[in-house]
């Protein structure tokens, strides 16, 4: 008897960037309204961090709700209808539920259903495997189009009182089609970890410490109740970092990367139109710039002045906002990596729209 040999989808030559979204909330906190909460000065914030402002989004406003206006602008943009789109991944890691994904209500929001749907979490890096991921899905033939959302509400982390990462952190919600192409769009991504630097991001507890202390409670072991409400609230996962280690691991290791995804790409930085990393901070920004030695046409996404660091959005965020104040990139090549929590790390050039 012969050995069946299994069908397999038609392989596509490429695929690429067709239309891009943003959502960046109403509400807009200055420097000056993040001293309120810490011993700091706009002065101090602009001169380490490069922020002025950062977007937050108000309480009636979610993760889903972000991401959705981001997708739906990225269809318009893309020319095409949400029942043709064949997966929806999301970059979340503040999606307030550990399930179901944030990216089954998304698709079903925006009329996708019955199109596969899954979050990732890989935090600032999160955008970039997702790229990664939709134009495997793509040039395998298993899909035709793929959304792409990189969303955080980042303020739902926060400490306002701690100033290791509160100060510099946003909201907001970017989002990409990616469809077939004649010819590669998106070049092989470039990315990994380094869990040995686990905790230079994270939280300060786990959900697992505010149900351990109200089991306590609620088993009267020397907790009251109203311990156990106030202790939820201190207990609240919020975001720290150790911010030498991660200043130093992005500028030096993801400038490396940064290179390696140009070679791998088969181009040089004279080949590109726009380089847009992950908005961190603009001293990271600049000094990746300077080890690429990026040449003089090529321009920089700097969102993170106006929009702060929202995570997984910030690439495709400040990409959106490249664009419309520079119309003449369309077409042209960027090179864009992201990094973060983790630690992790992804990077790809890509054509854009």
């Amino acid at each position: 008897m012969s050995t069946p040999v299994l069908n397999q989808t038609a392989t596509r030559a490429g695929s690429r960037i067709l239309g891009l979204g943003a959502y960046r909330p109403s509400n807009i906190v200055t420097n000056e309204d993040v001293c309120q909460w810490i011993d700091s000065s706009d002065e101090w914030i602009r001169q380490r961090t490069g922020i002025i402002t950062r977007h937050r989004a108000p309480a009636d406003v979610s993760v889903t709700d972000m991401a959705v206006a981001a997708g739906n602008e990225a269809l318009e943009k893309a020319g095409i209808t949400a029942s043709q789109i064949g997966a929806v991944l999301v970059s979340t890691v503040t999606h307030p539920y550990a399930t179901p994904s944030a990216a089954a209500q998304i698709a079903d929001r925006i009329g996708a259903t019955p199109a596969p749907a899954f979050d990732i979490s890989a935090a600032c890096a999160g955008y970039c495997y997702a790229v990664a991921q939709a134009d495997s899905l793509v040039r395998s033939g298993t899909a035709d189009y793929v959304l792409v959302i990189g969303v955080e509400k980042l303020s739902d982390v926060i400490d306002n009182h701690e100033r290791t990462i509160s100060f510099l952190l946003g909201d907001g919600a970017g989002a990409v089609i990616i469809g077939p192409s004649d010819e590669p769009g998106i070049s092989p991504a470039v990315w990994g970890s380094d869990g040995s630097k686990w905790d230079a991001v994270g939280m300060t507890h786990s959900q697992l410490a505010i149900r351990d202390f109200s089991e306590q409670a609620m088993k009267g072991d020397g907790v009251s109740l109203a311990a156990a409400d106030e202790a939820h609230s201190t207990l609240w996962p919020t975001l720290r970092q150790d911010g030498q280690t991660v200043f130093r691991w992005a500028v030096w290791e993801m400038a490396k990367m940064a290179k390696q995804a140009l070679e791998t790409a088969g181009i040089t930085a004279d080949d590109l139109g726009a380089f847009v990393p992950h908005q961190a901070n603009m001293r990271i920004i600049d000094e990746l710039a300077k080890q690429l030695k990026l040449p003089a046409h090529v321009l920089i996404g700097r969102d993170i002045a106006e929009a702060g660091n929202t995570s997984a959005a910030s690439i495709p965020l400040a990409t959106h906002r490249l664009l419309a104040e520079n119309p003449e990139l369309s077409g042209k090549l960027s090179l864009q990596i992201g990094f973060g929590a983790g630690l992790v790390f992804g990077a790809q050039v890509v054509r854009l729209p």
